[in-house]
């Protein structure tokens, strides 16, 4: 796990204090708000720019010596200084034009640059600024320390530095309601450790903590198809081409692509099969022969270049997926299939896995996916993210009908029906499937915000288990809710259950978002997708390897949202924004239904898992912390188990969820109680074992 960490503001004078700094870390900048960086680092993923009166900005590497003069004790409160940290786009001219202009006041603009990365700012001794991404994947966290504030991008070093124990109301919270802000907060599974959301950023000024939003989402234009599918395509087509152009450690294949996540991926890997890998460590670059561009974009960076023998892709697919399929050819891609790995594979010693900063469901299904990871390159690309980013959620149903585009409803709606008329018969496709989400739709449309959260309320207490629908129009039309509880909800012990639904009662006093509920609905859930995936990153991620998800980078998804609201909600929405991308690369060939064909279930391999698992799994439920700690209705998980893995029985979709977010909390409790704490530190007074409280 790599991790940045600071404090500003200290004010308690214990001499202690003075040898407190994370274990192995390398000091970015000194004095009273010092700033470290831990793990494995490359040398040009962490860059330092400093500006002070009357004088350019400089930058260099934060790996590099730098001037020995240049030190942050001889800093006034006039001298800026500004920590980039991550895969970054940005040249080094553009760095020193950034810091100077947030000597003004300005930082969004320091969001801009194409990567996925995390912005740290100093003015002067006194303030610190740290800005996160757009999605979550690259999240800051922060908590009270010696009269000032701690601060780090990753929770777990800070609930070391300080002794936090567990937050067991919070786990309750990402089980029951986790799509929830109300419930939720800003609370990490560490008691008094704070997350930043996303699209904030964090201030410090004299040791106090203060956070404040940086990007104002605009107003969705309407009937601006032609321009939204450009600027997505240049997004992507520089996402990609910063991650392509990076220099990684000779030891194994550069770059990696992975085709295991439908047309997502395949897009990446193409549009990176078309970028001239830079020379190896050591290597003289070869002068390229330019040509024309080829691109439909203006500006587009994709040229014909003829390298003497260009360097092969290992394109990476599970025996099991259906990426080889959707992957045209491509002279560059090296496929390779890898045998898959069924989910649960390697629970037989609980303890043995990674600990993660947080639980998510990644931690069940790490072994599957470390296959694929081993396999590719040293910066291996995914497609994670692109259902959240360019999908419609079907919520945005009612934002048509608030906005008075009840007409634009017609397309999908007719396509729900006639997917319902083949599978259920005439009667149900033809009538049943479009008025039940017609007045689903509307019926979110009008519903008042207090409302919904006292039904969510409702429905925590009456601990109901989720049904599955029998139609595409029923399970739809569940999705068309301002809240829904989380698959695990039902499982649940009843006092935390109850204490989460006062607490929703009591939040349905205050004000309502101004946002509509399809907008709100498909944000949050991005928020939870890249959660999810930055758990992956670190239970699979090789020592080394980096993996990149380039639809997560806030100039993709700043791109997504001038997409109409119509347009996302056409069937078949999402491959064909897809081809449109990879046309504006130069790639016209694809066929007229790439990526629409019917692929194989999805959830089979969750099922193989649970089955072969059982024994461990039953296990592992036999004395559960979760349960020691009263949050969980510990005879109902062992018979939803049970049920999951009869072989004479189809789990639903619902329950495969349910049981992969409740054993994932339990695999990650397990493995943080069997954590020596303070392990990220050196220098602290004396340990302090981490403990799961209510």
């Amino acid at each position: 796990m790599r991790w940045l960490t600071g404090w500003s503001g200290l004010t308690a004078a214990d001499p202690a204090l003075a040898a407190v700094r994370p274990l192995a870390g390398t000091l970015l900048w000194g004095g009273p708000n010092p700033l470290w960086a831990v793990g494995d680092w490359r040398p040009d993923e962490l860059r330092l720019a400093v500006l002070r009166p009357g004088g350019p900005a400089t930058v260099r590497g934060g790996l590099d010596p730098g001037d020995p003069t240049d030190s942050a004790d001889h800093d006034t409160p006039a001298t800026l200084r500004l920590a980039v940290a991550g895969r970054c786009g940005a040249t080094d001219r553009e760095l020193a034009d950034g810091l100077a202009a947030a000597r003004g006041g300005a930082l969004r603009h320091l969001t801009h640059w194409p990567g996925s990365y995390t912005v740290v700012l100093r003015t002067g001794t006194r303030s610190t600024v740290l800005l996160t991404d757009l999605s979550g994947a690259q999240p800051v966290f922060h908590t009270p320390f010696a009269g000032g504030t701690a601060y780090a991008t990753a929770a777990l070093p800070l609930a070391d530095l300080v002794g936090a124990p567990v937050d067991a109301a919070h786990l309750a919270a990402r089980l029951a309601t986790p799509d929830t802000p109300e419930t939720l907060g800003d609370r990490t599974p560490y008691r008094g450790v704070r997350r930043v959301p996303p699209g904030h950023a964090l201030g410090i000024r004299g040791g106090r903590a203060d956070r404040t939003p940086y990007d104002d989402r605009p107003a969705e234009p309407a009937g601006a198809e032609a321009p939204a599918v450009r600027e997505l395509t240049r997004a992507l087509l520089e996402a990609v081409r910063c991650r392509v152009r990076a220099t990684g450690p000779a030891d194994r294949p550069r770059l990696g692509v992975d085709l295991s996540y439908g047309t997502a991926s395949a897009t990446v890997a193409l549009l990176a099969a078309a970028v001239p890998l830079p020379p190896g460590p050591g290597a003289d670059a070869a002068p390229e022969r330019p040509a024309a561009r080829t691109g439909a974009v203006k500006g587009s960076w994709a040229r014909r270049t003829e390298p003497p023998e260009p360097e092969t892709l290992p394109a990476v697919t599970l025996g099991d997926a259906e990426g080889l399929a959707l992957a045209v050819h491509a002279p560059r891609l090296r496929h390779l299939v890898v045998p898959p790995v069924a989910p649960y594979a390697d629970l037989a010693d609980p303890l043995a896995g990674p600990l993660t900063d947080e639980p998510g469901p990644a931690l069940v299904d790490a072994a599957r996916h470390a296959a694929a990871h081993r396999a590719g390159g040293a910066d291996h690309l995914t497609g994670h993210g692109a259902r959240q980013v360019l999908d419609g959620h079907p919520a945005r149903l009612a934002d048509l009908v608030r906005s008075g585009r009840s007409l634009d409803l017609l397309a999908p709606i007719a396509a729900l029906a006639g997917a319902d008329r083949a599978a259920a018969g005439a009667l149900t496709g033809t009538l049943h499937t479009p008025v039940t989400v017609l007045r689903a739709a509307r019926r979110l449309a009008r519903a008042r915000y207090a409302d919904a959260l006292d039904d969510l309320a409702l429905q925590l207490t009456l601990r109901q288990e989720p049904v599955s629908g029998r139609t595409m129009g029923r399970t739809l039309a569940a999705e068309l809710a301002w809240h829904r509880p989380g698959p695990a909800a039902h499982l649940l012990a009843d006092e935390p259950l109850a204490a989460l639904a006062q607490h929703l009662r009591t939040a349905a006093r205050d004000g309502a978002p101004t946002e509509p509920p399809g907008a709100r609905r498909a944000r949050l859930a991005l928020h939870r997708h890249a959660a999810h995936y930055r758990t992956l990153v670190h239970a699979t991620e090789q020592h080394g390897q980096r993996l990149h998800a380039p639809f997560l980078d806030n100039q993709v998804v700043r791109a997504a949202r001038l997409l109409p609201d119509d347009l996302r909600l056409q069937p078949g929405a999402r491959h064909a924004l897809l081809a449109a991308v990879l046309a504006g690369a130069g790639r016209t060939d694809l066929p007229a239904d790439w990526g629409r064909a019917p692929g194989p279930d999805p959830h089979d391999p969750a099922r193989r898992g649970l089955r072969a698992a059982a024994p461990a799994l039953t296990e592992l439920l036999d004395r559960p912390l979760l349960g020691e700690a009263g949050l969980l209705d510990v005879p109902a998980a062992r018979k939803t188990l049970a049920a999951a893995t009869d072989p004479a029985q189809t789990a639903p979709p619902g329950t495969l969820a349910a049981l992969a977010e409740l054993l994932a909390v339990e695999l990650w409790l397990r493995r943080l109680a069997a954590r020596r704490p303070g392990s990220s530190w050196t220098g602290l007074p004396a340990p302090r074992r981490t403990a799961l409280e209510t």
